[in-house]
């Protein structure tokens, strides 16, 4: 439903401000650009879309010789101690702790395929222990935000889109994203454990929460101190480091186990094709609503508007072009893929705004959506504080981002 209304909303605008360019400026040629950039951004859709085909095939196989390995349930035993504390209204042993558990470690390595089944079942089985069938519990707020906040460790999509848009090298925003998906998912546990009235400073969620965020503050502290040169060739090394490193534990993991690693790549590879025919139409709804949308010049009124109330603050504007992309994201995923991929095509992937949008994607998850489907599974009306606990995650983000790409990239 929003995205319905945001998509129609951006054709209306570009029609009134076309209009208007046409009846007080003049401009005669402001229509045949906007049908004109109706055709180059469906064509570009589809030249996204048929070139991300290999590129998802490739990550699609690996992530299938991950899921079949074990990778997932070794993150999720990493993290049981943590996740017992948060859900202190979940008996011990049930069936919902392995769910969450497994839906988180899919989200964290980018198995976007294998998390939402996984988070539909562990919401049924949450409804299972609520007592109010139409209102959402303590645990099953705080599990929504865990997702919301979009905690990732391997933002595969996002490094597939940069490859595809022309990115020198596309894991460059690797440890920029780690760190704002930390503060992102920080503050949403930090918000909900406040209103939960969890004990934080219990020593088991304080070494977690803890020693992750001295690592991330050290981290930060590192970095600043290094050129913007030295900084953007050491986490260029290190992501792609990361990255290989991870592909290496993957398959070495299959060969423990015994698999068959070739076979289990090729029949998670085979729907790299698939989806990539899926999201065609999608991509290509949202790129042209966009693209008519910047055409108009209503895109560059938002963002004008949005730099002077920032720059009489004294704050630097760089980043305002990103912001279209951060007002979508809690709204819509595919809404803010396209925001994205139109920003780094008319900035460049290797521009500031370019990374800045993609830190921005990888920072957060889609709010409304996923409070949405989850709640929607199991008939929750009343969703109580998870919408604004959710926000405070999508803020933290956003505002991390910005830091971080300045701080790396600017």
């Amino acid at each position: 439903m929003v995205l319905n209304v945001i998509w129609i909303a951006f054709f209306v605008i570009a029609w009134v401000v076309g209009l208007g360019r046409l009846i007080f400026l003049g401009d005669s040629q402001i229509f045949p650009e906007l049908i004109g950039s109706t055709f180059d951004m469906a064509k570009t859709g589809l030249e996204i879309s048929l070139g991300l085909a290999g590129i998802m095939t490739l990550w699609l196989g690996l992530m299938n010789i991950a899921e079949k390995s074990g990778c997932i349930r070794i993150l999720a035993k990493a993290v049981n101690p943590l996740f017992r504390r948060l859900f202190p209204g979940i008996p011990s042993g049930h069936p919902a702790y392995g769910s969450m558990l497994m839906n988180i470690a899919a989200n964290m390595l980018g198995l976007e395929n294998a998390a939402t089944p996984l988070g539909l079942k562990a919401m049924k089985e949450l409804q299972d222990l609520n007592t109010e069938k139409d209102t959402a519990t303590d645990a099953m707020i705080m599990f929504l935000v865990m997702n919301t906040s979009g905690l990732m460790i391997l933002p595969v999509a996002i490094m597939m889109y940069r490859a595809e848009m022309g990115a020198a090298s596309p894991a460059d925003i690797f440890i920029p994203i780690l760190i704002s998906t930390f503060f992102s998912t920080l503050c949403g546990i930090l918000a909900v454990a406040f209103r939960q009235k969890i004990r934080i400073f219990d020593k088991v969620i304080f070494a977690y929460l803890g020693g992750f965020l001295v690592f991330v503050v050290s981290l930060i502290a590192y970095f600043s101190t290094l050129t913007p040169e030295k900084i953007n060739r050491l986490s260029l090394i290190t992501g792609n480091l990361i990255l290989f490193t991870v592909i290496i534990f993957f398959i070495a993991m299959g060969f423990k186990k015994k698999l068959n690693v070739y076979e289990v790549f090729i029949e998670g590879a085979k729907e790299g094709f698939s989806t990539a025919i899926v999201i065609i139409p999608y991509l290509i709804a949202i790129l042209v609503a966009v693209g008519v949308f910047r055409t108009s010049g209503a895109l560059e009124m938002l963002i004008g508007v949005l730099g002077k109330g920032i720059s009489a603050l004294g704050i630097n504007t760089d980043f305002i072009p990103a912001l279209p992309t951060a007002l979508m994201r809690p709204l819509s995923g595919s809404g803010a893929r396209g925001l994205m991929i139109e920003a780094m095509q008319h900035y460049g992937a290797d521009s500031f705004v370019g990374r800045l949008v993609c830190i921005m994607q990888g920072a957060t998850d889609t709010t409304f959506y996923v409070i949405a489907l989850y709640f929607g599974s199991v008939g929750i009306r009343k969703t109580r504080y998870a919408v604004s606990a959710g926000l405070i995650a999508d803020f933290a983000g956003i505002i991390s981002a910005i830091f971080i790409a300045y701080l790396f990239f600017h």
